[in-house]
């Protein structure tokens, strides 16, 4: 197949981890016989300094004509002033409203190897692999806001709205029920119906849809309270998780102790699926842009490279290409390949390229 894929590096480490992902997807598109092309564009923080807007018109015009997009991270401390008008996260929530992708998806799975590494007891671990299905577009992140100040320019009162309507809620539990027919048919919608209205839409619309429309996946309902808690406690309890965006940005961060490291967690951002065509996603990992480390070689690449096996399957429809890329890095840390947020204290780490060398040499076997 032939294909073009639009790559933002964005900011921090966002530049070293694609490069890495970039280089897994050209060489298994060449071992496969796909022509994967490349394309780079700015967004972020480097986008606002080198051109003043966090998603330029060259960008909009190559994310507009790609038909994937693979994404670094975005921002850092010298764009963070609360005060600013242009801000680097302006950029990635413009990015996917360009892209009309509504549902982020986050799976967890926690590698054997890995499991020392989390703060869990590793008995809880075994058998953890959950897949988190957010609503993207919709909640307190998209409404109305306002902020007022005094004379003296302090803060004085601040709001957020937070809207939902049910074709919103709709299409984002049937993308999280369509999935979980693939697994073991199990949804866990989380909300907090107990206080807020816009949670009492959600349950009720998701209650619906569940029923009318998947009556052979089971439904279970969760406070987003309570499901914080009981995530810890018995992780593997837990197949599909949909939930609206707030929620899901805290909990997939939470979930990340999970697996060791927030690292080698990746993310698949889609939308509805055409009739004919690539489905456009915007593909990333979950992590932020780790200023402490830009610069250094150290960050791990894994979480990006696992995103791009998810654009491989989302978009293009190459389970075995995804498949191949998933089993490189599982066997690449199975092997001992780890980055310095994946070893003991003490213990060698490998550089962010030579994590790469490993997922590419397995690669380079199947």
């Amino acid at each position: 197949m032939r294909a073009l894929i639009a790559v933002l590096p964005g900011d921090g480490v966002g530049p070293e981890v694609t490069a890495q992902a970039v280089r897994v997807l050209r060489e298994l598109g060449e071992r496969r016989g796909h022509e994967f092309r490349f394309r780079e564009g700015l967004i972020g923080g480097v986008a606002i300094d080198q051109q003043g807007d966090p998603l330029p018109a060259e960008t909009r015009a190559l994310v507009s004509e790609a038909d994937a997009v693979l994404l670094g991270a975005v921002g850092g401390p010298r764009w963070s002033d609360p005060s600013a008008l242009v801000r680097p996260e302006q950029g990635l929530l413009a990015l996917r409203g360009l892209l009309g992708v509504f549902a982020n998806l986050r799976p967890v799975h926690v590698h054997p190897a890995l499991a020392e590494s989390a703060p869990l007891k590793t008995e809880l671990l075994a058998n953890v692999d959950i897949l988190f299905v957010r609503e993207l577009t919709g909640g307190l992140y998209f409404g109305a806001k306002t902020h007022e100040r005094d004379s003296a320019g302090r803060s004085v009162s601040a709001s957020d709205l937070c809207v939902y309507t049910a074709l919103e809620v709709e299409r984002v539990v049937r993308v999280a029920a369509t999935i979980a027919r693939g697994r073991r048919r199990h949804v866990l919608s989380v909300d907090k119906s107990n206080v807020l209205a816009t949670s009492r839409l959600w349950r009720e619309v998701t209650s619906r849809v569940m029923r009318d429309e998947f009556p052979d996946v089971t439904l279970e309902h969760a406070l987003v309270d309570s499901f914080a808690m009981q995530l810890l406690q018995a992780p593997a309890r837990y197949d599909v998780v949909v939930t609206e965006n707030l929620f899901g940005d805290i909990l997939t961060d939470e979930a990340a102790v999970l697996a060791g490291s927030i690292g080698v967690l990746p993310s698949a951002s889609i939308g509805e699926q055409p009739l004919t065509g690539h489905r456009r996603g915007l593909y990333e990992p979950i992590h932020g842009s780790a200023p402490d480390i830009s610069g250094r070689g150290i960050a791990n690449p894994a979480g990006t490279i696992l995103s791009a096996a998810l654009l491989l399957r989302h978009s293009f429809g190459l389970e075995h290409e995804a498949a191949a890329i998933e089993c490189a890095v599982s066997d690449a840390i199975s092997a001992g390949w780890r980055t310095a947020d994946c070893v003991a204290a003490g213990a060698a780490s490998c550089s962010t390229a030579q994590f790469g060398d490993a997922v590419l040499a397995r690669i380079t076997e199947t």
